[in-house]
């Protein structure tokens, strides 16, 4: 994996990002970290029930 982060542009529902917001408050994290931690458990999810996701990293330069 990376060890960079790259940015990306999100849109998202107003209400869904206001929801986020309260509960990366309540986990004391950022709105961006949150959002990432969420995506992370998703991805590891993902992985447990259909195995390790291939990345080739030529493609991802």
């Amino acid at each position: 994996m990376a060890d960079y982060k790259k940015a990306y542009t999100l849109r998202i529902d107003e209400t869904l990002l206001d929801k986020i917001r309260v509960v990366a408050e309540k986990n004391k994290r950022s709105i961006n970290a949150q959002i990432e931690y969420l995506i992370q458990q998703c991805v590891e999810e993902f992985e447990a029930k259909h195995g390790e996701i291939k990345i080739d990293e030529e493609k991802t330069e």
